[in-house]
């Protein structure tokens, strides 16, 4: 049995990869949420990998490894931050010459032939982070078995997109759907092939 590639996508209605402003954004809830409990906390005990460009890498590192933690994030963030830590980090980059986060190692090739290879790998599931033009080539080469959408109500008109020409049509099956209290939609699909 293969490895089931999941892509988490954030992104604005028009398919924007930016974290806008709007009313409520900035509000940590105290508990995860619905989007947090279904992009991360559900995963937990599901996925051992974590593929991610080299600036989502990095951010991630700086600001979501437990040796960066706030004292006063919530309880659940350093959770997140501990399974963050312990998980196999995948980081596809042309300019990093080295990784120096823990259970990071730097991948360079093909994107199809680097996600065959880690679903053959023994594991569990695996989780396509970011950036943009990474989840938009696994989307587009069709690697994506499963997607975890944050949508935010907001139509930002610049920035990174997500969709692009595409080789052809990808139809998935709508698995979840939830509304958060400032208007963000929390989807999951399922590739249907």
């Amino acid at each position: 049995m293969t490895r089931k590639v999941t892509v988490n996508l954030y992104g604005t209605l028009d398919a924007r990869a930016v974290f806008p402003k709007y009313p409520g954004w900035d509000v940590v809830p105290k508990k995860p949420d619905a989007f947090f409990q279904l992009f991360w906390v559900d995963r937990y005990d599901e996925v051992d990998t974590v593929v991610m460009g080299r600036r989502s890498w990095e951010g991630h590192r700086d600001v979501h490894s437990e040796a960066n933690r706030k004292p006063t994030d919530p309880k659940y963030m350093f959770e997140y931050s501990r399974w963050l830590d312990r998980v196999e980090k995948v980081v596809l980059s042309r300019t990093l010459r080295k990784v120096d986060w823990q259970n990071s190692r730097l991948l360079k090739g093909d994107l199809s032939r680097i996600i065959a290879k880690l679903k053959q790998e023994p594991g569990k599931d695996i989780i396509v982070e970011g950036g943009p033009a990474l989840v938009r080539d696994t989307i587009n080469r069709g690697l994506a078995d499963d997607y975890r959408i944050l949508l935010q109500p907001v139509i930002y008109g610049k920035g990174p997109e997500y969709w692009g020409p595409m080789k052809t049509q990808q139809t998935l099956k709508l698995l979840s759907t939830q509304t958060m209290p400032a208007g963000e939609l929390v989807l999951h699909y399922e590739a249907v092939r």
